[in-house]
């Protein structure tokens, strides 16, 4: 322990020996040490006011180019609302197209039912029309027969007629 002890206060002592040799030298700063120094502060100036106006130029610069891709994104937009409205007005044409297509067919199917419900009761109507005409005339041609046994001039007259 001693010894550690020993070796500290050497090493403090060698380190206190050489910052004396250290300022035991040329005090402080001479007047070319000053003017360097003023220079050296001049020149950082500028460098620094350089390298701020490089960097607000590059700021500019960006923004300008971001602006540029915004007005760029806005025209895309715009394009992109401007397709929407075609897509939206052929997708109504479509529509509408589609329901004018449904509109006739159903049209169509309908006037082709009516046309064939009219001729088939016109038809119907024409057959039971002709059956009843044909059993009424057979009924007054059986009628007057039977008349005709009882009166000879209608006899004559159906003999004449070839219905007797």
């Amino acid at each position: 322990m001693y010894r550690r002890f020993l070796t500290i206060i050497v090493m403090l002592s060698i380190m206190g020996l050489s910052d004396l040799a250290w300022s035991a030298g040329p005090s402080g700063f001479t007047q070319a040490d000053r003017e360097r120094l003023v220079r050296l502060e001049a020149t950082l100036e500028t460098f620094m006011k350089a390298t701020d106006r490089r960097f607000e130029e590059l700021r500019q610069d960006m923004n300008k180019r971001f602006e540029q891709v915004d007005k760029r994104f806005e025209q895309v937009d715009k394009r992109f609302e401007q397709v929407d409205k075609r897509f939206e007005q052929m997708m109504n044409f479509m529509w509408i197209l589609a329901s004018i297509f449904a509109a006739i067919t159903v049209t169509t199917i309908g006037f082709a039912f009516w046309d064939r419900r009219t001729i088939i009761r016109k038809a119907v109507d024409e057959s039971v029309a002709r059956i009843e005409c044909k059993g009424s005339l057979a009924q007054l041609i059986n009628a007057l027969q039977d008349r005709a046994k009882d009166d000879p001039k209608l006899a004559s007259i159906l003999r004449n007629y070839n219905l007797l």
